[in-house]
This record gives structure tokens, sequence and C-alpha cells, in this order.
């Protein structure tokens, strides 16, 4: 009788423990807090297990997930959010998400159209130049912009060819989970479709744990420009920070 007593206790006392470490699928539902209608293609993003997901026309969705992951919502227009996963969602089934809608001012945009004369001589030095190239180096896996929004690149360049992997150390070696994240992410076709749209750097954010003068730092050491770090988008940054993490990794493997 004993035995049979003090096999329930256990039971019951771990088989909650085995089941947080179990891999459920979670529905729930995305509504504008204004209003509860809901928000067709929000991203959903398991920020622990780096998969993502969209919620459908009528704001359903259906995600991956264990006890304690978090969920990143993200939508234009609306305040992300992070809701953290308990026992209670497999308990009560479809859980509401309510997203609030930001107040977006846009500012005064003047358009400047370029004068032409029509005489070649006088032309050419009106239309502006704009000179961002980018430096193959053999042997590396990505290259390096230059022209006027990097003038210091060529140094850049040659810094990076004589003493390559310690700048690299300093930006990836502190950061191993980050970079498997990074990984992930790469993988991942609903996160690639989100980052696509995005040029926040938000969900970057969220999943390596980084803020964003990290990432403009990660980049500016990598040596891409300041004109591409402010205009690409967010899946252009994923790949460029893989690219330079694939470099590292080559070149720290030579060094140890």
């Amino acid at each position: 009788m004993k035995k049979i007593l003090i096999t329930f206790i256990a039971l019951v006392y771990f088989l909650p423990l085995f089941s947080q470490e179990e891999n459920h699928t979670i529905s729930g539902k995305v509504l504008n807090d204004a209003n509860d209608v809901p928000i067709e293609n929000v991203h959903v993003v398991n920020l622990n297990q780096v998969i993502g997901t969209v919620t459908s026309e009528t704001g359903d969705f259906t995600i991956s997930v264990k006890v304690n992951d978090t969920l990143y919502f993200s939508y234009l227009g609306f305040k992300s959010i992070r809701v953290r996963v308990t026992n209670d969602w497999f308990t009560y089934g479809d859980i509401k998400i309510k997203m609030t809608e930001l107040g977006i001012a846009l500012e005064e945009i003047v358009l400047r159209p370029v004068q032409l004369t029509g005489y070649l001589q006088v032309d050419a030095k009106i239309i502006p130049i704009y000179d961002d190239y980018r430096y193959s180096i053999s042997g590396l896996n990505t290259g390096y912009e230059g022209g006027q929004s990097q003038p210091s690149a060529l140094n850049k360049v040659l810094s990076s060819v004589f003493n390559p992997a310690d700048f690299l150390y300093n930006v990836f070696g502190k950061r191993p989970k980050q970079m498997r994240k990074l990984r992930q992410m790469k993988s991942d076709d609903n996160i690639r479709n989100l980052l696509h749209s995005k040029f926040d750097r938000e969900t970057l954010m969220a999943v390596l744990q980084l803020e964003k003068l990290d990432i403009d730092e990660i980049l500016n050491n990598c040596n891409y420009s300041e004109t591409f770090i402010r205009t690409a988008n967010d899946l252009q940054i994923l790949d460029a920070i893989s690219e330079c993490y694939e470099e590292y990794r080559v070149l720290n493997r030579g060094r140890n």
C-alpha cells in the first residue's frame, strides 16, 4: 500500500514537470484592443524555439510551444507585445490577445527634384552620385562597403585582412546563444517573410536579445556602410549579420 501511495505522489509531482518539457500546439486569436476586430497577418514568433506563424483573416493562429516559452506579436501600426505561455493556455483553450494601435505622426516630406539644364557638362555636376562601393576579399564570405557614407572603408578592409579575427571575436564571441538563434531564424520561412516587410529591427532585437545600437555596431564592425544600415529591411540585416558570423566562425577556427 505504501509503494502505491509513494508512486501516486511521485506521479502527481513529476507529471507537471514532464509536461513542461513537451511541445504543445496552441491556438489563439489576435484582436484590436480598441474595437475587438480581428487583425489579419499579425506575425507571431516563439522567441525560445525561433519559429513563427501569421494570423488568418479571422485573427486566428496556431503555433508549437512549451510552457514558459515567450510569444512575440508584431504588426505594423500596433505596439508589439510579448506573452508568456502558461498552463492556463492549455487548460482554457483559445486565448484572446489584444494589441494596441499606435498613433503615428508623419513629418512633412519635401521632395526636391533635380533641375536639369539640358547641358551635359552642367547636369553631370548637378545629378547626385552615390559611391556605395562594396569590396570583395578572396577567402572571406562577405564584402566591404565604401563610399561617402563609409569614408574609412579602405582602412577597415586592410585591418580586416591583417587582423580579421580580433574584431569579429569581440562582436560574436560573447553571444553564442544569440548566434544559434540567428541560424534558426534563417531557416524559418515565416520569420523570413516577416523580416522582409519590416524596417524597425524590433523582431531581430527580441529574438537575438540585442539592442538596436548593438545591431548597428555589429554591422559597422563588419564594414557595412551607414547607408545600408539605415535603409536595409530586417531580412537584409539578418543576412548581413549571418554572413559576418559565418566569416567569424571560419576565421576563429583557423585562429584556434
